[in-house]
Parts: structure tokens; C-alpha cells; sequence
């Protein structure tokens, strides 16, 4: 007798099922964006969801937090490497940032705000996965200031006012509907570290 196996669901459900739920998200928000959407959207069989999120929803969000946090990452780290230091870095990714959201008609901005507003701190997984995302951001543009020559201490705290600029602006961005904030905010945080790094080849 032949005996039964269970076919694996493949792994680009995987990958659909969290494009999907990121790009609701991002749209309409954490608590209105039902299993359900994200299925139909991601066009995954149902019974790959709880395959690969036995944890449902807030697993999902979690997970949307990691990867988009990874792709900026990416970004930013791509940048860094082709970039003169932290200051052109910043303005480059403030054009870049305000390319993407203009073409989604300003429905479109951080990857993992919305999630991390409604659901941070009450979840630990998701607020983990949230520290973890800026500790990362945050450690490249100190490091990026750390190579020209600023103190690591203050590199750390002008990462974090980057950081935070960077994620202000992009609300900032949906509700004016302009791509303004962004460059205004990141683009005075990128003079203020054009004058860290000046300082610091002073001394």
C-alpha cells in the first residue's frame, strides 16, 4: 500500500502572505486588516497561513516588521557604501524616500510604523522585533559617522535623532500629501552631521 505525504506548501505563499499583509498594513492599519484580506490578497490557500504563522496575525506583523526593517536596511547599507559619508547618505535616501512614496500616491510610507504603533508594547514579539529594526538602522548611520571620524558616543545619539526624523517625516509626508517633510527633516539632520564630521576633522 502506498502511504499518503503530506505535499509541502510552497514557500512563496510565505513571501506573498507577508508582502500581502505589509502592503495592508501600510494602507489601512494593523486592527482594520482582517486574515481573511490578506488571503485574498496574497492569493495563498488558506491553509498555508497558519502553515507558515501558526501564530496568526500578530505573528504575521511581527514578521512584516522584520522584513521590512531588513529592506531598509539593505538600502541604507548600500548607500553607505556608495556614498561619500553620513550626511550624503541621509539626503540621498530623503530622495529616494520621497520618490517611492509620490508614486504610491502617499498611501505608502514606513514599512512597520503602522504595525508598531498599534501594536507595541502590549506585544513583546512585534516590540522586539521593532527594537531590533532600529537598533539596526541606528547602528549603520553611527558607524557611517564613526568612519569620519565622530565620537562614537554622539554618533550614537545623532543616529537616533536620524532615526526618529526619518520616521516622523514619513507620516508628516501622508498627511500634507508632499514629499517636503522628508527632505526638509532628513536634510537638516544631514547638515547636522555635516557638522559633526567637520568638527571632528578639527580636532
Amino acid at each position: 500500500m502506498f502511504k499518503l505525504q503530506r505535499v509541502a506548501t510552497p514557500p512563496k505563499h510565505r513571501e506573498a502572505l507577508v508582502r500581502a499583509a505589509a502592503d495592508l498594513f501600510r494602507r489601512q492599519g494593523y486592527a482594520a486588516t482582517g486574515l481573511n484580506e490578506i488571503l485574498k490578497s496574497s492569493g495563498a490557500p488558506k491553509g498555508s497561513l497558519y502553515h507558515y504563522f501558526p501564530g496568526g496575525k500578530e505573528q504575521i506583523g511581527e514578521e512584516v516588521v522584520r522584513v521590512g526593517g531588513q529592506l531598509v536596511t539593505d538600502t541604507l547599507t548600500e548607500l553607505a557604501e556608495s556614498q561619500s559619508d553620513a550626511g550624503a547618505l541621509l539626503r540621498e535616501y530623503a530622495r529616494l524616500l520621497t520618490g517611492w512614496v509620490s508614486d504610491s500616491d502617499f498611501h505608502e510610507g514606513s514599512p512597520i510604523t503602522t504595525v508598531l504603533l498599534e501594536l507595541a508594547p502590549d506585544s513583546e514579539s512585534v516590540t522586539a522585533a521593532g527594537q531590533a529594526v532600529y537598533r539596526q538602522w541606528t547602528s549603520l548611520l553611527r558607524d557611517s559617522l564613526v568612519e569620519s571620524g565622530v565620537a562614537r558616543t554622539r554618533a550614537e545619539r545623532l543616529a537616533v535623532l536620524a532615526v526618529s526624523a526619518l520616521e516622523g517625516s514619513l507620516v508628516r509626508a501622508r498627511v500634507e500629501r508632499s514629499g517636503q517633510p522628508i527632505l526638509d527633516s532628513l536634510g537638516e539632520v544631514a547638515d547636522v552631521f555635516d557638522g559633526a564630521i567637520a568638527a571632528a576633522a578639527v580636532h
